[in-house]
């Protein structure tokens, strides 16, 4: 009946049904035709209970504080401080680019709000200084991505929930492998801008002490989340709504720019992205619990010892899953139906945890990116009114160097784990 069930779901996904149906249809009918005794209430108490923890609050705060700084000053102040000091070198506008990016996503964990807010402030900023419409709108996209490796990240929260791992310890793994990918990026920057001779700002005239008093207000929110969290002061999800009060006051006292009806807007999007999710972690959670007793990780597992596959083999085919689910379906049904069924044979394969999160984390990262169906590759076409063939052209050499940094990654564990080793040896 297994191959009938998985079928059905291959079936839904290449016929455009909703995930929410594509993760509960499998789920269902393994429950009425592989455990018919279990008690239909089980299932009400899996959908419920599956999202009933304190961890996943960090989620929809997070999410609201992105859509704060998207739509207010704070991502443009900390743009502005980093392209002060990046803007008028080689390519400089473009690491202006990734490395605000980076920022916004230290305070975000979300790349389409990252895509949404960079894409207002440097796609006119790269065009000017001479990159082109399709290298500037790749960039941009491509960019994004280090919001969910660099923390706090909620694909890395998600995660964290499935598989009982330190979030603390894949946020600070994050760190290193959301700095590999943006200096990789930057490293294609450079060869672009000394290719076409281009991507060189204007040295600012303005003093470095009005700069970072006008960023200095923005700033403290990197500090207090990255701050709080690693020195143990607040858990991630303490961290996530401290950053919401913290980001309200600042633009509507500080900066001025929130209103009253402004805020309401904002809350109401904030809503509507945490519903999607949340509704996605729930009925994913009951597929989570079927799929283990359907003892799928061990099929999986007996499997890879029949044909004598090493953890080389095992991530390899972990890899080539991720990137094949990316192309149609969103990141985080992608995580839902993967990571159960493969976290089980990584822990026995000798992955360590952490490690393995990173190379789940960067999958769904090019599943962002990746045509048809990439999520980032629509947010800028809708943010910045461009059409999607435009941005899907300007995608792919950046694509090609998230390969090469997932192979990285994947073989070379240190990328993802010395850090996290530092802290917890």
């Amino acid at each position: 009946m297994t191959p009938v069930i998985i079928i059905i779901a291959l079936l839904m996904l290449v016929c455009g049904f909703e995930m929410l149906l594509v993760l509960g249809v499998p789920a269902f009918l393994t429950k009425t035709f592989m455990f018919p005794r279990i008690p239909d209430p089980v299932l009400i108490q899996k959908l419920v209970g599956g999202i009933n923890f304190s961890t996943l609050l960090a989620i929809p705060f997070f999410i609201f504080a992105a859509e704060l700084m998207a739509s207010g000053q704070i991502a443009k102040r900390l743009t502005d401080l980093i392209k002060y000091f990046t803007g008028h070198r080689l390519g400089g506008i473009g690491h202006t680019t990734i490395f605000g990016s980076m920022a916004f996503g230290s305070v975000s964990g979300s790349a389409p709000a990252t895509v949404a807010a960079m894409g207002k402030l440097m796609y006119p900023e790269l065009r000017k200084t001479g990159f082109s419409e399709k290298f500037s709108l790749g960039l941009i996209v491509s960019s994004a991505e280090t919001a969910l490796l660099i923390p706090p990240s909620i694909t890395l929260i998600i995660y964290g929930w499935m598989t009982g791992t330190s979030i603390t310890g894949l946020f600070i793994g994050g760190l290193g492998v959301g700095v590999a990918l943006g200096l990789a990026f930057a490293g294609l920057v450079v060869f672009e801008s000394l290719r076409k001779g281009v991507g060189r700002g204007e040295k600012t005239t303005v003093p470095f002490f009005s700069v970072f008093r006008s960023a200095a207000w923005a700033l403290g929110l990197p500090i207090i989340i990255l701050g709080g969290i690693y020195s143990g002061l607040f858990t991630p999800t303490e961290a996530a709504a401290v950053s919401v009060v913290y980001a309200i006051l600042i633009e509507a006292f500080v900066y001025k720019n929130l209103s009253f009806s402004r805020l309401i807007s904002i809350t109401e999007r904030a809503a509507i992205s945490t519903t999607i999710i949340f509704i996605l972690l729930a009925m994913g959670s009951v597929l989570s619990y079927f799929v283990t007793l359907a003892q799928v990780p061990v099929l999986i597992t007996n499997f890879l010892n029949d044909i004598q596959a090493g953890p080389i083999t095992f991530l390899m085919i972990v890899n080539v899953a991720f990137f094949l689910a990316g192309m149609f379906i969103d990141p985080n049904s992608a995580l839902l139906i993967l990571v159960p069924p493969l976290y089980p044979v990584a822990l026995s394969m000798g992955v360590d945890p952490i490690h393995f999160g990173q190379i789940v984390c960067l999958n769904i990262c090019i599943g962002m990116i990746t045509p048809p169906f990439g999520l980032d590759i629509f947010v800028a076409s809708s943010t910045l009114e461009k059409p999607v063939m435009s941005i899907i052209n300007g995608v792919w050499p950046f694509l090609f160097i998230n390969i090469l940094v997932l192979i990285l990654v994947t073989y070379v564990p240190g990328v993802a784990t010395f850090l996290p080793s530092l802290v917890a040896p």
